[in-house]
């Protein structure tokens, strides 16, 4: 669910008149402007709406068996791929718009993302149990992970994403859905370009996070177990879609005079 964290960041940076959505990659990035195809082309705005036609590097062989070691690591199996449409036509989820959306905060800020994300989300909300990586927690407290086929418990292998207890998740969730997180301006530009809901998927991991205004409710559900074939997420998912019936039953209950 990071990428709901980045796009908030962006706005707050476009309001702050620190960055553009219209200015394009090779503006922010000329020296990856010969590795990346029609990176003269691709705008901040299409990276953000996954819009961009940048391969996705969790698609390129082997990358979760032989994962790279850092950030440049990532981007080149992606360099000098073609395309996978022409900026702007089609959408295509890609984890490699979010990472160069990474890249540019802190390039433009002249920090890690994270502090940002601190300072400008975590704080103003009182989350204080939402952290950067594995490496900043006791790994005693990290939920175990599994992936169907393996047997060993990989909650130490480190992916880059962010970790937070489903209490953190939540008050963010209700804060970027009702509005209360931004300032002046910031959620016209956000509805404009980003959702309000998100899922995640790694190896041994999946979450859902979603508000249901209906019930006024966030609902959101951490999975440790994940698979190849996609069977255990269609189970997360009837397994999400479950609890959200109960909750709205619950909800119509509670509205008849007399019945408890």
């Amino acid at each position: 669910m990071g990428k709901l964290y980045d796009a908030v960041a962006v706005v707050k940076l476009i309001t702050d008149n620190r960055l553009s959505l219209d200015k394009t990659l090779a503006d922010y990035f000329p020296e990856w402007a010969g590795r990346i195809e029609n990176a003269n082309k691709i705008t901040l705005r299409m990276m953000v709406q996954h819009r961009s036609g940048i391969p996705n590097f969790t698609d390129t062989p082997n990358f979760w068996t032989d994962p790279p070691q850092n950030d440049q690591e990532t981007l080149e199996r992606i360099f000098d791929l073609p395309a996978s449409f022409e900026p702007g036509k089609k959408y295509e989820y890609s984890n490699t718009n979010y990472l160069l959306i990474s890249k540019l905060i802190e390039k433009v800020v002249g920090y890690s993302k994270f502090q940002y994300i601190k300072e400008e989300i975590l704080n103003p909300l009182g989350l204080t149990n939402t952290y950067a990586s594995i490496h900043d927690v006791n790994m005693d407290d990290v939920m175990s992970g599994y992936y169907v086929g393996v047997e060993e418990d990989i909650k130490t292998v480190d992916y880059g994403s962010m970790l937070a207890t489903a209490e953190d998740v939540g008050i963010f969730l209700r804060a970027l859905n009702d509005g209360s997180l931004f300032c002046k301006g910031e959620q016209e530009i956000y509805s404009s370009l980003y959702e309000y809901n998100h899922t995640g998927l790694i190896p041994g991991y999946q979450s859902i996070g979603r508000y249901h205004k209906s019930i006024d409710a966030v609902v959101v559900q951490f999975t440790n177990t994940t698979d190849f074939d996609g069977y255990n997420w269609t189970l997360s998912e009837m397994a999400y879609r479950r609890i959200v019936k109960i909750l709205k039953r619950n909800t119509r209950e509670k509205q008849v005079p007399g019945v408890e």
